[in-house]
């Protein structure tokens, strides 16, 4: 039976302190980029959703 001998190393680039390179302030950023997409496939579920929250929160709060 032969045997291969590989080295498995990992490159200094990917330790694991370095992971973390991308800015807090893109996240909600990027939320939002994503919901207007889905906005622009799905524009009827999103519409809906919209009016049933807005029924609901209108039904709670009754501001007349």
């Amino acid at each position: 039976m032969a045997s291969t001998t590989e080295e498995h190393t990992v490159p200094e680039s990917r330790n694991e302190t370095q992971v973390r390179t991308a800015p807090c302030e893109s996240t909600p950023k990027s939320a939002l980029e994503h919901f207007q997409e889905y906005g622009r496939e799905r524009p009827g579920v999103v519409a809906l959703w919209c009016f049933g929250v807005g029924f609901v929160l209108g039904w709670k709060l009754k501001l007349w």
